[in-house]
């Protein structure tokens, strides 16, 4: 069930915790495959509980998507259902993980994938490099939190889609819905110290 139109739903800003080429594995195994280097330590420069959609506005549900997101805010304040992430600290999930308070960091090794580890939740995020998109037939078996992904570099900014997702977080902390078919496309890149990610779904 499809909840809501393509748009770009966020970008999200990212402050480095070190300085830009501090030495590293990752750093070295980026610097010989000449792909930019966006390791490290972020954290991010701002929060807001409600997914901020890049040129303003409320993020384009349809009427099924528009009912349900209505229906999860009134049980979240009658209490009736339980942000799970947050009672019981199962995975915030794309893009959500990406608007909280607390760091994460970025591993360019091995030079096949691009790891993020969040602080949050203790989430691991893999992305394989110059890979096909899976198929969402192929991956109806083993939805994930953050869903499959994969990348390649377009120039500075890392593109990365991901499928395969499950239902069970929200898009932000107000109890946005997604369903289990969607896809999102991130455009991430470095810019002096801080990292941007454009998230579109």
């Amino acid at each position: 069930m499809k909840l809501a139109a393509m748009t770009a739903l966020a970008a999200a800003a990212f402050s480095a915790a070190a300085p830009a080429h501090a030495a590293s594995a990752a750093s070295a195994a980026s610097a010989a495959s000449a792909a930019p280097d966006i390791s490290g330590t972020y954290w991010a420069t701002s929060y807001s509980a409600k997914i901020q959609v890049l040129g303003g506005g409320e993020p384009p549900l349809n009427e099924k998507g528009r009912a349900l997101y209505q229906q999860i805010q009134a049980a979240l304040k009658d209490g009736s259902l339980v942000d799970k992430a947050r009672r019981v600290c199962t995975p915030d999930g794309m893009p959500r993980v990406l608007a909280t308070p607390y760091p994460f960091e970025i591993f360019q090794t091995p030079a096949d994938q691009v790891t993020f580890v969040y602080e949050m939740n203790h989430q691991t995020r893999t992305i394989l490099m110059n890979k096909p998109l899976p198929t969402a037939e192929s991956l109806i078996t083993e939805p994930l939190y953050n869903g499959h992904s994969v990348a390649h570099w377009e120039g500075e900014i890392l593109l990365v889609q991901s499928i395969g997702f499950n239902d069970r977080t929200f898009l932000d902390a107000t109890g946005l819905p997604h369903s289990d078919e969607m896809v999102t496309t991130e455009r991430i890149r470095r810019i002096g110290d801080t990292l941007e990610d454009v998230v579109t779904t």
